[in-house]
């Protein structure tokens, strides 16, 4: 158990046992509130029978205060128990990160599998066990996405990067605030879904619910309305037909536009926990100190000189809550008294006019932190990977003792270098000795890099470069395209941003393995020597042991390396070193061998 793991089990414990002892004082407080309402009941019951009315009076009124009082201590702590519990669940999932558990994580972004993305489906960013699914928290929509955005689209410039590395720095050390910033969001045990509906709705305007003469009138109305009923009532001195008149007015003016009421206010109620959630998100937001340029400058999102996010979103949950009230089986009666679907399309309106236009640029502000604190976990969680440097101009990739993150303390560290005059590593070796995971290697590591997290390498260096892959390739029968046509696709986009002169860093896995021989070692070496002449960094892995001779026919353009196995009582191993050169040594045949293929010993040989 490395001390992370201990760290984290540690936090888990400590609050598996603050969870218990809220259960038992959960536990006090329900049987307080019991004991309360009986003796309550009894006392003012006694009280009342003896003929102490003032005295019974203030009985019921004491015990009904602190009746209210325990209720409410009941709810705070039921409220701290939830959090308590998920948090607890939090560093467990930091516990499986550890473990190697994490791939049991039900988030891995399968719905942001993309197989025509230059490289997300190659290098493993979405789906199981996935870079996502690994260190994902986002819990909003947009945070979700934020985080998809960035770990797939890597054209940033080395000053937003630089920014953003020291933003997720300073995240990685606010563990606790990261943890309560998460739990925010999971602690209400439903999904967040798209806040497009509510977006629209607060950005949308409509000058008819602003209209202050009609605002005084339907306020008015109403309160007449009632006037006249308990007037009616208790007086008979108004008759009833005035009342009814009223009444039937106000029918008349709920029609106009009440499909368009019905649906501004229902998408608001739909909302109404996902708006709480957000509420408590910024609140955290806002209390919290920052250091670096980038996250100072996403908070001021939430803060200017008129008001604060959190205070607007405030009064937008407490009318959500309000408007949560048009599913009570009485509304028909009591909107139709009070015009409620018109008092509260004002208020949603006046909301609206303040505040409404920057609904979108809060929500997506705590979609930002959610991306910034799930990156932040890689550097909390291992101090010891490098936070790469970024090169703006020249072209170059460069890494010392560099492993898959996703392998862990599995992973076999290597060193690479690509720069001119060596633009494009030509890697061959046995089957299973580790060329894919090199390359792939290689891309995490570069999305990572851009991402602005920390990477699995001892020094790690880069130029900004798009990354194109061509390794995992299959037929797909709905398009009617065969693998080795699927594969054309993707080198067709390769060489096309190569000719528009863009900035090329390409991972190609055994490419033009769906023809013969013949075609598959002229095609590769055609496209081999052509990207070594543009403005491309690259890695290309074959088992085409002839394309080891352009190295020398490039004049070091490209350089090779290869991996190696070694025979030890009668079973093969692998060190998943690189080494420079061409490979000497083949295995297919002894693993056919091994599967149960009977081969002659001559044919072997």
């Amino acid at each position: 158990m490395v001390i992370g793991e201990k760290f984290y089990e540690k936090r888990k414990n400590n609050y598996l046992n603050l969870v218990k002892r809220q259960n038992r004082a959960i536990s006090i407080m329900s049987t307080a509130r019991l004991i309360i309402f009986f003796i309550g009941i009894i006392l003012t019951g006694f009280l009342y029978t003896k003929k102490y009315i003032y005295l019974s009076i203030s009985s019921f009124l004491c015990f009904l205060i602190l009746f209210i009082f325990i209720v409410i201590i009941h709810g705070k702590i039921k409220r701290n128990r939830n959090y308590s519990l998920v948090i607890s669940k939090i560093n467990s999932n930091c516990i499986n990160r550890f473990n190697g558990k994490w791939k049991d994580f039900v988030d891995d972004g399968e719905e942001f599998v993309d197989i025509d993305h230059n490289y997300s489906f190659d290098l493993d960013i979405f789906g199981r066990g996935s870079l996502f699914q690994w260190i994902n928290t986002a819990n909003t929509y947009l945070g979700r996405r934020k985080l998809k955005s960035s770990l797939s689209t890597c054209l940033k410039s080395a000053e937003e990067i630089e920014k953003r590395q020291e933003a997720i720095e300073e995240l990685s050390k606010k563990l606790k605030w990261r943890q309560r910033f998460e739990a925010e969001g999971k602690v209400i045990n439903e999904k967040i879904g798209d806040p497009a509906p509510i977006i629209k709705v607060a950005g949308d305007r409509n000058s008819v619910y602003t209209n202050k003469c009609l605002i005084l009138i339907f306020k008015i109305l109403p309160a007449i309305t009632v006037s006249m009923l308990i007037l009616h009532f208790a007086t008979n001195r108004v008759s009833k037909s005035i009342p009814l008149l009223l009444i039937v007015i106000q029918i008349f003016l709920l029609i106009p536009k009440a499909g368009q009421r019905f649906k501004s206010l229902g998408v608001v109620y739909e909302f109404k926990n996902s708006i709480k959630i957000y509420d408590k998100m910024i609140k955290l937001i806002e209390k919290e100190k920052f250091h670096s340029a980038y996250l100072m400058k996403l908070k001021s999102n939430l803060i200017n000189d008129k008001y604060k996010a959190s205070e607007q979103i405030k009064k937008l949950v407490k009318l959500c809550d309000v408007i949560s009230d048009r599913r009570n089986s009485m509304y028909i009666i009591i909107n139709i008294l009070l015009l409620l679907d018109y008092q509260y399309m004002f208020a949603l309106e006046k909301w609206k006019e303040k505040c409404g236009g920057n609904l979108q640029k809060w929500i997506d502000t705590i979609g930002q932190f959610e991306e910034l604190s799930s990156l932040s976990i890689i550097n909390y969680d291992h101090p010891k990977w490098y936070i790469p440097k970024i090169i703006e101009n020249d072209l170059v990739f460069e890494a010392k003792h560099m492993a898959h993150p996703l392998l862990g303390e599995k992973g076999v560290c290597n060193n690479l270098t690509i720069r001119k005059p060596s633009t494009v590593g030509l890697i061959t070796g046995s089957n299973m000795s580790g060329k894919s995971t090199l390359l792939r290697t290689s891309g995490i590591n570069l999305v990572l890099a851009y991402s602005g997290s920390a990477v699995f390498a001892e020094n790690f260096c880069c130029s900004i470069m798009e990354i194109y892959t061509c390794m995992r390739v299959s037929d797909n029968l709905e398009k009617n395209i065969s693998s080795f046509y699927a594969e054309l696709l993707k080198i067709k986009n390769i060489v096309k941003a190569s000719k528009e002169k863009r900035k090329i860093f390409f991972l190609l896995d055994e490419i033009f393995k769906g023809t013969n021989s013949l075609d598959r070692h002229t095609g590769a070496k055609v496209l081999i020597n052509s990207l070594s002449k543009k403005k491309t960094l690259g890695l290309v892995s074959t088992h085409d042991l002839e394309l080891g001779d352009l190295e020398e026919e490039s004049n070091n353009k490209i350089k090779n390396y290869h991996f190696r196995e070694y025979y030890k009582d009668d079973k093969i191993y692998f060190d998943y070193k690189l080494q420079r050169g061409i490979s000497k040594t083949r295995n297919a045949l002894y693993l056919m061998k091994m599967a149960g293929i009977e081969i002659e010993n001559d044919i072997q040989k």
